[in-house]
């Protein structure tokens, strides 16, 4: 198959994009290629490219690879290093972490950013880690309560009363699968 846009040489880069859900693919060459993809990729190499690289050309951003030919770039600037553990943003960037808790405030004006695009929002709004979730508790509890009832409504035959039971324990059991959250 040819490349669709020059017409000439061999294609052996295929793009696929998904917009909406419709699924689109185009073959290029690798010179067609590489002049199109935002990632300015080398397609004779086999290896997977890292996703912090992936992040930093989303952006824009350049990306210092030290086993790369790039020269290494100045010294930066001390505003733009983490006072604490000497971390600059570029690093950051490269690598896809932070170095200390201290670089959260050093970075603070570069970070929401880059988080805005990549995760839903720069506030952390779900669960902590080794943190109990009181409402799930709650929620393991009603169903427990509920399950003696429905037992108790079968053994007395009152069977409209236990489907409404079974119907409660089912929405109270989807809640909790969802993390004690109400779906709109």
């Amino acid at each position: 198959m040819n490349c669709e846009h020059c017409k000439e040489r061999l294609a052996t880069v295929t793009v696929t994009q998904v917009v909406n859900g419709q699924k689109s693919e185009k073959h290029y060459c690798e010179v067609c290629a590489q002049s199109f993809h935002p990632f300015n990729l080398d397609f004779h190499k086999e290896e997977q490219i890292p996703i912090h690289q992936l992040v930093s050309n989303l952006f824009g951003l350049p990306v210092w690879n030290s086993g790369a030919q790039e020269k290494a770039p100045s010294t930066p600037k001390k505003s733009d290093q983490c006072p604490t553990c000497g971390f600059t943003f570029r690093k950051f960037l490269n690598e896809g972490k932070l170095g200390c808790p201290q670089c959260y405030e050093t970075f603070g004006k570069q970070l929401p950013l880059v988080l805005s695009k990549i995760q839903a929002g720069t506030t952390h709004s779900g669960k902590a880690p080794g943190k109990p979730n009181h409402h799930n508790e709650w929620i393991k509890k009603q169903i427990d309560s509920t399950r003696e009832q429905l037992q108790l409504a079968i053994h007395e035959e009152r069977f409209e009363d236990a489907a409404e039971l079974r119907d409660e324990i089912r929405e109270l059991e989807r809640k909790l699968e969802r993390g004690g959250v109400d779906a709109p």
